[in-house]
């Protein structure tokens, strides 16, 4: 696994009311705020909104993952899975489930994230066939990042890595079926890359702090 066009924080509904300390505690850590946030100077704001929009001068490469990776990818999957906040995924996913459902085969692709001089992985992506059979022509894709590499464009960066490969393997789309709604910043990232959200079901979402959330459904052509 995500800011400005669509305006998210104007179209969220969380549901139910919901204690408003809870609500606020969880969308401080999702955009990364300080404790009085000055809504005027969010940091993770990005006007550029187009998929060439990686800095060039990153401090980053992008490959294909190997299994070599594989300690550095858990230890960046396994915490935001145990959070619950974003994926969709069981908390208590094993070690070995999550390698197996994250490592993609051909046509897909599972890659990392690595730090030029030290080769630290700071963050994974995957795509794959979204359907089987007349729906294989349209990709699905999943990006984690550590926690301590927020801020760095890792994410659109395997996002715009993701949207080409999948278009080199023969993709014609790209859909995001369960974006979490509360997770804001991820969502304002997407659409600056071109997604758009087709839909939201209400309160698909359970949030471990807020409680329950829509989840959208996002898309956009390759």
């Amino acid at each position: 696994m995500e800011r400005q066009k669509g305006h998210t924080t104007d179209q969220w509904h969380p549901g139910p009311p919901h204690d408003h300390s809870k609500i606020n505690f969880a969308l401080q850590k999702t955009l990364l705020l300080p404790l009085t946030p000055q809504l005027g100077k969010l940091r993770y704001v990005d006007k550029t909104a187009s998929v060439a929009a990686v800095s060039q001068e990153q401090s980053f490469d992008i490959r294909t993952a190997t299994p070599e990776d594989w300690p550095g990818m858990w230890s960046i999957l396994q915490p935001v899975i145990r959070e619950g906040e974003t994926f969709t995924w069981d908390r208590d996913t094993t070690e070995q489930a999550a390698r197996t459902k994250w490592m993609k085969e051909a046509p897909g692709q599972t890659f990392v994230a690595v730090r030029q001089d030290t080769g630290e992985i700071l963050g994974t992506g995957e795509f794959h066939a979204n359907q089987a059979g007349g729906g294989s022509h349209v990709a699905n894709a999943g990006y984690m990042v550590g926690a301590n590499n927020s801020g760095q464009g890792i994410a659109r960066a395997l996002c715009a890595y993701s949207l080409s490969e999948a278009k080199a393997a023969g993709f014609r789309s790209m859909q995001y079926n369960a974006v979490v709604e509360s997770n804001v910043r991820a969502v304002w990232l997407w659409q600056s890359m071109g997604f758009k959200i087709l839909a939201t079901v209400p309160e698909a979402f359970n949030h471990p702090e807020i409680g329950y959330v829509g989840l959208h459904v996002m898309y956009r052509k390759l």
